[in-house]
C-alpha cells in the first residue's frame, strides 16, 4: 500500500473534520504546566468515533500521532510535536445496573474530576478519590491514576481499545496488567511502537448515599488543596519509590525552592515543579535532572518519572 504524503493526509483530514484541524497550534495553552512548543497538526475530536477515524487515518498514512487529554502528567518539548496531535474531547457517559452495582461507560476525553462529581450526584460511589484530579478518563486508564489509597485498577472492568493495524478490541482488567501508576498501555511509550488508543472504558460503581459520598469527596479535596500547591505544573513529577515519598526525598535533598529560569520546585510539596511565569520545558527538564541526580547521590535511590516527556526532545 502506497502511503499518502503529508499534504494528502492534511487534505483527507480537512475533508473529514473541516475547521477542527489546525496547523502549528501552540500546545502550552493545552497543558497544565503551560509549557511546550507547537503541534505540527492539531485536531480536536468530540466523539470516540471521530477519535478512531483520526488515528486510523494518521496510522494508515504513516503519520505519527499523539492523543492529548487534560494536558497533565506530560511535559511537551519546546520544539513541539511533529505529526498529528489529537485533542480528545469525547465525553459521552452512560450508566447501567449490573447485579448489586452500576457500570459507568465513559468516553476517554471526559474529565475525571467532573465524572466523579456526576457519579456522586447520582449516588454512585467509587470515584470520590478523583475529585480535583485534572486529567481525563483516558489518561487515568493508561496511567492507572489514583489517590487516597484507591486507583483505576480497583474499579476497572473493561476498555475498548484501538490497536494500530489490527482494529478495535476489548481489554479486561487482566489484559491491562496494571501496576503502580502503570499499565500495558503506558509501556507503549518505551518500546517505540505506534500507540494503542483507548476509546472508552467501563468502571464499576456502587450505590451509596449522596451526602456520604459528598462528604468523603470534599474531605479528599480539602486534603489535596492543603498538601499540594496551586499554579501551573504537570502534577506529581516522580513516582513514589518503594517505601519512600518522592517529595520527601527531594525536600530532604535540599531542593525545595530550587529554580531554573521560571521553573521552581514547590516550597509546599517538593514533587511538584511549578511554572512561575515564562518557564520553558527545558527549564523544567533541568529541574528533573537536578532532583534525580541529587536524590541518587544522597540516598542511592533512582526515581522513576510519573510524567511523560513528549515531543521532539534533543536527548544528546
Amino acid at each position: 500500500m502506497k502511503l499518502m504524503t503529508t499534504v494528502q493526509t492534511v487534505e483527507r483530514l480537512r475533508q473529514l473534520f473541516g475547521d477542527q484541524l489546525h496547523v502549528n497550534e501552540p500546545l502550552a495553552r493545552h497543558t497544565t504546566a503551560r509549557v511546550g512548543g507547537a503541534a505540527e497538526l492539531f485536531l480536536t475530536v468530540t466523539t470516540s468515533e471521530e477519535l478512531l477515524t483520526a488515528v486510523e487515518v494518521a496510522y494508515n498514512a504513516g503519520l505519527s500521532y499523539f492523543v492529548l487529554g487534560g494536558g497533565s502528567n506530560i511535559l511537551i518539548a519546546d520544539s513541539g510535536i511533529s505529526g498529528l496531535v489529537i485533542l480528545n474531547r469525547a465525553r459521552r457517559v452512560s450508566f447501567r445496573h449490573s447485579g448489586a452495582g452500576v457500570v459507568c461507560t465513559v468516553e476517554t476525553g471526559a474529565n475525571l474530576s467532573a465524572l466523579a462529581r456526576q457519579c456522586i450526584s447520582k449516588g454512585l460511589g467509587g470515584l470520590e478519590w478523583a475529585i480535583g484530579i485534572p486529567g481525563t478518563v483516558g489518561g487515568a486508564v493508561v496511567g492507572n491514576a489514583g489517590a487516597h489509597g484507591a486507583d483505576i485498577d480497583g474499579m476497572f472492568l473493561a476498555a475498548t481499545i484501538w490497536e494500530p493495524g489490527r482494529g478495535v478490541f476489548v481489554y479486561n482488567r487482566e489484559d491491562m496488567k496494571y501496576g503502580y501508576r502503570d499499565s500495558v498501555l503506558k509501556r507503549d511509550q518505551f518500546v517505540g511502537q505506534a500507540r494503542r488508543v483507548v476509546l472508552s472504558a467501563e468502571l464499576q460503581l456502587m450505590p451509596e448515599a449522596v451526602d456520604v459520598l459528598s462528604a468523603r469527596a470534599e474531605g479528599f479535596n480539602a486534603h489535596r488543596k492543603e498538601r499540594q500547591p496551586g499554579g501551573a505544573s504537570t502534577g506529581s513529577m516522580f513516582k513514589n519509590p518503594e517505601n519512600y515519598y518522592a517529595g520527601y526525598l527531594i525536600d530532604t535533598a535540599g531542593l525545595k525552592g530550587f529554580r531554573v529560569g521560571d521553573a521552581v520546585i514547590s516550597e509546599k510539596h517538593a514533587n511538584f515543579f511549578i511554572n512561575a511565569g515564562e518557564a520553558t520545558a527545558e527549564d523544567v527538564r533541568s529541574l528533573i535532572a537536578e532532583a534525580w541526580n541529587s536524590v541518587r547521590e544522597q540516598f542511592g535511590i533512582e526515581m522513576d518519572l510519573e510524567v511523560e516527556l513528549v515531543g521532539d526532545w534533543d536527548f544528546e
